[in-house]
């Protein structure tokens, strides 16, 4: 593989966009808005759950059943095993929430979720560096992969950046003067079937230049270590492997291209700037 051709980026995109709306999903309705997209494997669990199908093949919440019930019973029937966190359910990502559900369901039933990244960078004589974390062997999801130094879920009541303050604590042992000069730069987003469900997700990414003598701390066990690598050699990785988290690689891509790494006018530098903004919606 020629890693003077970045081309090969492409794949990360496709594989963040493997789901094809609305294909076989039916429409999940709450007060008439489409909230979410259905397989046709969970209708019967979703019907024994207090949902009900109509003739135009739409799915809708019983008025009776508030979300957070809903998924409090998908969760007791097994449908899912819990998180245990909250999520706000979002109708779009320009919307207010409509309620919580457990963090679980929000791919079972193709309920928009968000995310927040932190590209922790540290400038040297050099070049520039980027802090990538590895993520513990014991993690449901992606274990053991590459991740960053500061990445995760957007829990109900909080807004992209108090959700970085707080993972910067938990995941890095960041403090508070440094995690606040960290900039918004980008929102990604895409929807893709994994084994959890459809992941109809928005990533806020932000940009951290750390000092050089700082040294991230795993804090909360979802992360094993941390190691400082040349962006040149994270980008070499992404463009070879599969060891990064799957939407890890993403942001990354959106890291290169602000940093130059792909031809500013190439055609290829538009291809990847548009898959990062993967369609939600139909």
């Amino acid at each position: 593989m020629n890693l003077t051709d970045p081309k090969v980026l492409l794949r990360h995109i496709q594989n963040c966009n493997s789901a094809q709306l609305p294909g076989k999903y039916h429409p999940f309705r709450i007060k008439n808005k489409i909230v979410g997209w259905i397989s046709p494997d969970m209708l019967p669990v979703l019907e024994d759950a207090g949902v009900i199908r109509d003739k135009d093949h739409f799915v809708t919440l019983d008025v009776s059943t508030s979300l957070q019930d809903l998924g409090e019973r998908l969760i007791k029937n097994k449908a899912v095993q819990s998180m245990n966190e909250l999520f706000d359910v979002y109708p779009s990502p320009h919307e207010k929430p409509i309620g919580q559900i457990d963090r679980s369901v929000l791919p079972l039933l193709g309920f928009i979720g968000t995310g927040v990244h932190l590209n922790g960078l540290v400038k040297k004589s050099d070049g520039i560096y980027l802090w990538v974390g590895k993520r513990s062997p014991n993690k449901r999801l992606d274990p053991g992969k590459l991740d960053h130094i500061v990445a995760g879920g957007i829990p109900a009541g909080l807004d992209h950046r108090k959700a970085l303050f707080k993972e910067a604590e938990e995941e890095a042992s960041i403090p508070e003067n440094l995690i606040e000069q960290a900039q918004y730069v980008s929102m990604i987003t895409y929807s893709m079937q994994r084994s959890e469900g459809l992941r109809r997700d928005v990533l806020y990414c932000y940009d951290l230049w750390l000092p050089e003598d700082f040294l991230p701390t795993p804090n909360d066990g979802e992360v094993v270590e941390f190691r400082l690598m040349k962006l040149q050699d994270i980008f070499e990785r992404v463009c070879l492997t599969d060891d990064v988290k799957f939407n890890v690689n993403l942001v990354l891509i959106d890291l290169f291209l602000r940093q130059g790494l792909i031809p500013k006018h190439s055609p290829l530098n538009q291809q990847l700037k548009l898959g990062l903004r993967g369609k939600l919606f139909p």
